[in-house]
């Protein structure tokens, strides 16, 4: 009878054996995904700003930075365009006046409540037809 149990016992401590093989594929392969799909970019304080400064006089620097802004509005029940105290009522006349200015900024469309989405869209596409090439929507609050 000894022998019979013996013979059990050997047999419950050969299954309770654990396979690492399958883990340690699972781990190498987590591994080669990670290691490939890992984007290999420039970090930040190496990147060039947009920004141009130019040395003053002063002890500082001055940086040249006014922003374009369109504010879309409506005047009296009617959907115009405002850009530096000056109003337009199509998106023609505003995008002849857009192309004579500076390009490198950028501009902003600055939509108020209560503006047709049609008309808030033609000064996006004015400003991309007079050649910017940063243009930022911004809902007005």
């Amino acid at each position: 009878m000894n022998r019979r149990r013996e013979a059990r016992a050997r047999r419950r401590s050969q299954r309770l054996g654990v396979n690492l093989t399958s883990m340690i594929d699972v781990t190498f392969l987590l591994l080669v995904y990670f290691m490939v799909s890992t984007v290999m970019a420039r970090q930040e304080d190496q990147l060039t700003s947009s920004l141009q400064t130019r040395d003053s006089d002063a002890t500082g620097s001055q940086v040249d930075f006014q922003p374009q802004i369109i504010e879309v509005l409506s005047i009296e029940g009617t959907p115009s365009y405002r850009l530096a105290g000056r109003v337009f009522t199509d998106d023609r006349s505003l995008e002849s006046v857009l192309s004579e200015l500076p390009h490198e900024i950028g501009v902003f469309v600055r939509v108020h409540p209560n503006v047709p989405v049609g008309f808030a869209l033609a000064a996006v596409q004015s400003a991309r037809n007079a050649g910017f090439a940063q243009v930022t929507y911004v809902p007005e609050k």
